[in-house]
């Protein structure tokens, strides 16, 4: 699949109006796999990624991977930043901070997704920047000059990553994560139609900060353990904190994973609000029905799905193949919740 994104972000780099020595040391921030990193062999590059899919794509590749950045500084920093501007702010602070005093700061965005707005923030930070656009896309570059960063700048947008409390202190959560600060209304009516007798071993399929885990182990007692499953990892840490109230009562792990990759089981119950959209961009069917696939494959005979979706997403085809009984819950304020049953003869 193509990157434009990702294309035009090392764009400079291949016309040479920016030129790094053999070995230099690189960081790429919320890196992404694709032919335009050919150009960075022979760089000493470390990628920090905690998507897991993309994570997966980079180490299959055979690039050094990352949650995070760790200590260090390095000679240049590359960085797609998120589409939310909060979060896309402090990853060029943390671009900045990363980057050696006389090290380049590299980032890229597509026109549509704030490409001018992302080369303001940067001069903002570093003062005078250049660019080249290619792809329906935009790559900006500043050099990091220490009478040229603006310190309390960095500092507010260092400072925008921090978790902090959400809905009333409810929660803790922090920017860019879906939803972050509020509660998604497609979780929240399933949250209100999952039964309050399911028990026994049950999963929750994309997780987030936790907000569906927590109504199901607040609403259903006899609940005895619950796996998260989040691709996101800066999500999943905050969704184990979020259910900390529940450790010692009720057993609860967390895996950072690719959910279409398969699960783990068997479990009596599974609820999922998947994603169908990555990196920006458009409609992802498939991601929800390889959702649905895996959790078909970890329930046990007999086992329920409860999941919620955008009322148009083609789901059923898929559900009606590996399950013996779908049924629509609901269908309200633009979504549709769906009950499905495991054969008693599937594996």
């Amino acid at each position: 699949m193509s990157d434009p994104a990702l294309d035009t972000l090392i764009l400079p780099l291949e016309t040479e109006n920016i030129e790094l020595h053999p070995g230099a040391k690189v960081l790429f921030l919320r890196a992404r796999q694709g032919r335009a990193l050919n150009a960075l062999n022979g760089l000493d590059l470390l990628c920090v990624q905690s998507f897991a899919p993309d994570r997966d794509a980079l180490q299959k590749a055979g690039l050094e991977v990352s949650a995070e950045p760790g200590e260090g500084k390095f000679d240049a920093v590359l960085v797609l930043p998120g589409r939310q501007r909060q979060e896309a702010r402090a990853q060029l602070a943390e671009a900045v901070s990363r980057v050696t005093t006389g090290g380049i700061v590299i980032a890229s965005a597509p026109n549509t997704e704030g490409a001018r707005t992302l080369e303001r923030d940067l001069a903002d930070l570093l003062g005078n920047t250049e660019n080249l656009s290619k792809n329906k896309c935009r790559v900006v570059w500043a050099t990091s000059h220490a009478d040229s960063v603006n310190q309390a700048l960095l500092k507010d947008w260092l400072a925008i990553d921090v978790a902090r409390p959400v809905l009333d202190g409810a929660y803790v959560s922090r920017p860019g994560l879906f939803a972050w600060d509020r509660v998604d209304p497609a979780s929240k009516l399933l949250g209100n139609m999952v039964p309050d007798t399911l028990k026994g071993k049950g999963a929750d399929l994309g997780a987030g900060f936790g907000y569906l885990a927590r109504t199901v182990l607040e609403k259903a007692p006899k609940v005895s353990a619950m796996d998260l499953y989040e691709a996101e990892k800066r999500a999943l840490d905050l969704a184990e904190q979020n259910l900390g109230g529940f450790k010692g009562k009720r057993r609860l792990n967390g895996f950072w994973c690719d959910v279409t990759r398969g699960i783990e089981g068997p479990y009596d119950f599974i609820v999922s609000n998947p994603p169908f959209h990555q990196a920006g961009r458009a409609d992802r069917a498939d991601v929800g029905q390889g959702f649905i696939r895996a959790a078909a494959a970890g329930l046990r005979p007999g086992g329920e799905l409860f999941m919620v979706a955008n009322r148009h997403l083609p789901y059923e085809q898929t559900l009606t193949e590996v399950f013996a009984d779908v049924r629509q819950l609901a269908d309200e304020g633009g979504y549709k919740v769906i009950r499905a049953v495991k054969g008693k003869g599937r594996r």
